[in-house]
């Protein structure tokens, strides 16, 4: 094995691993952290199965975010949308042979790569340009959206400039979650790209990227408007023999 890649591989398994590791933890935050009150945004539904939907709407229409800054609603989906899609595309590189639905959607997900870096510019664009959310911006919110950019546009890259051998691609990749390693491509755009993602992988449990498992915790999405039928007492503000049992 090369020292290219053998460096290459140990860093992404070992990003694989902090990442995994670090979304189990930051998920056990979310669901371990108490919410004794009703701290819900109005108008709420009043049964937990309308937040429930509530929540489905949320995740899968951005339906604040819509009502609230249209034009920050629009990259939002391009750049979601076509994150789901390239994710989607991506699959045939760990699944052999891949089944009929990843094989047609193919082109879907190239288009998708497009909306994804449409979405990052007008992101970029808005931290740059808009006072407000440059008064607030730090420097890793802009690092994290210039990283995504140039995984989209490196894999662009190996799409219409350098393609690497697939098969290949594939050897490799499967070799890395069995531990077996195989040999690495010789193509800078596949490197790069691997690379990238490893990092993003690696950053993501601990950035403000994991809106995505954080959502599904939100008091004030998740919680029920129903304060009037039913009476939330706090653990502390119980009495002992409540305690107790």
């Amino acid at each position: 094995m090369s020292i290219l890649n053998f460096v290459v591989s140990s860093f992404v398994v070992l990003s694989f691993i902090a990442f995994v590791v670090g979304i189990a933890w930051r998920v056990w935050l979310y669901a371990s952290t108490p919410a004794p009150l009703r701290v819900f945004t109005a108008p709420a539904p009043a049964t937990r199965a309308g937040a429930a939907v509530r929540v489905g709407r949320e995740v899968a229409l951005f339906e604040s975010l819509f009502r609230a800054d249209k034009f920050l609603w629009l990259v939002s989906m391009l750049f979601h949308v076509g994150l789901l899609l390239v994710l989607l595309r991506h699959l045939r590189y760990f699944i052999t042979p891949p089944p009929l639905p990843v094989a047609l959607m193919q082109p879907l997900g190239i288009i998708g790569s497009f909306a994804m870096v449409a979405g990052l510019v007008g992101l970029i664009a808005r931290r740059l340009f808009d006072p407000r959310v440059r008064y607030i911006s730090r420097a890793t919110d802009m690092a994290v959206l210039l990283l995504l950019l140039a995984i989209a546009v490196s894999g662009l890259a190996m799409t219409f400039i350098a393609p690497p051998d697939i098969m290949a691609v594939k050897q490799y990749l499967a070799g890395l979650w069995r531990f077996d390693p195989q040999p690495l491509p010789a193509d800078p755009a596949l490197i790069i790209h691997l690379v990238l993602a490893a990092a993003l992988m690696a950053v993501l449990p601990y950035s403000k990227l994991l809106h995505v498992a954080g959502v599904f915790f939100s008091s004030t999405r998740n919680q029920p408007d129903d304060a009037r039928r039913e009476r939330h007492v706090a653990a502390w503000a119980r009495p002992l023999d409540q305690h107790r049992s």
